[in-house]
């Protein structure tokens, strides 16, 4: 799964065209006149780590057209969510729509919801949406511990956005929470994998990084007649600067998916686009905590 070619590995396909110094897009459009459309549905990070901010800059490092439905507005840092603002779903359901009715979307991801009330607007609106590929981002738990999503809001997550979800996408621990049991071994994951999947969605992805034996192996399961499971495995790098890593994964896969790869593909080169950005962004320093991933580091060279 190595890709020696950063470019290869984004799948952006830049080049300049030397007659003239004109800018040649190549492979980043659907079209000569259009774009890739990717759509986040999710919180706002001013400290630019994770969020919409992390997804914006993912979808514009994968070649796509980015747009965003703001459920929250935090006040956050590297060292944590100071306080967390929701907005009237009202707002909510009148940002969806707009983009829908005008511009239009290709695929999209769900990351923060934060209450019930928003789950039950997103859920009501993209049940119309059956063209839209849906990357469900389940999250719960910030990684400082707090919580980005309440109890009632978990169980109708699970019950009204599952069914019209193409790739759900937890990590560990909310595994564990979705399941009601801890999740801690590759035998584990497969299994959880197989159960998440029979609550609705198309496959599911379960992020290995938490493993106590050190691997960073990620678990895919797509819908068949039976089953099918793939590995996805990579280096792991120590490296303190990990906000947003979960956001900018599942945000990669929706640019890919976007982009018409097929689930595998799609998870396979997010695997790699994310495990480029940890790797690059590890010797910066931001902040005093957890700093973020380097989601550019292709293009600054």
């Amino acid at each position: 799964m190595a890709h020696n070619d950063p470019w290869e590995l984004l799948n952006a396909n830049f080049a300049f065209k030397s007659s003239g110094g004109s800018f040649l897009k190549i492979g980043n459009m659907a079209n000569n006149n259009s774009y890739f459309r990717a759509l986040t549905i999710a919180g706002f990070d001013g400290s630019g780590g994770a969020g919409l901010q992390a997804d914006l800059k993912t979808f514009s490092a994968l070649g796509c057209y980015g747009m965003t439905v703001v459920t929250a507005v935090t006040a956050q840092n590297t060292t944590g969510v100071k306080s967390i603002y929701s907005i009237p779903e009202k707002c909510i359901e009148e940002q969806l729509l707009a983009i829908i009715d005008d511009i239009g979307i290709d695929a999209l991801k769900i990351g923060m919801l934060h209450r019930s009330e928003i789950v039950h607007v997103i859920a009501k609106v993209l049940a119309k949406q059956s063209s839209a590929k849906i990357v469900l981002d389940p999250v719960m738990l910030a990684k400082s511990g707090d919580l980005l999503l309440s109890p009632d809001g978990v169980e109708l997550m699970k019950s009204a956005l599952f069914p019209i979800t193409t790739l759900l996408t937890p990590n560990l621990p909310e595994a564990s929470v979705l399941l009601k049991r801890a999740i801690t071994s590759i035998e584990q994951m497969e299994e959880a994998a197989v159960e998440l999947m029979g609550m609705g969605p198309k496959a599911v992805v379960i992020k290995g990084g938490h493993l106590a034996n050190g691997s960073c192996s990620d678990c895919l399961c797509i819908r068949d007649s039976t089953p099918k499971i793939f590995w996805f495995s990579s280096p792991r790098f120590e490296s303190k600067n990990v906000h947003g890593t979960g956001c900018t994964f599942s945000a990669a896969v929706t640019a890919y998916l976007c982009q018409g790869l097929e689930i595998r593909k799609a998870v396979e080169r997010a695997k790699d686009y994310i495990t480029g950005c940890i790797k690059a962004g590890a010797s910066y320093q931001i902040g005093t905590g957890h700093g973020p991933v380097h989601h550019f580091y292709a293009q600054w060279k």
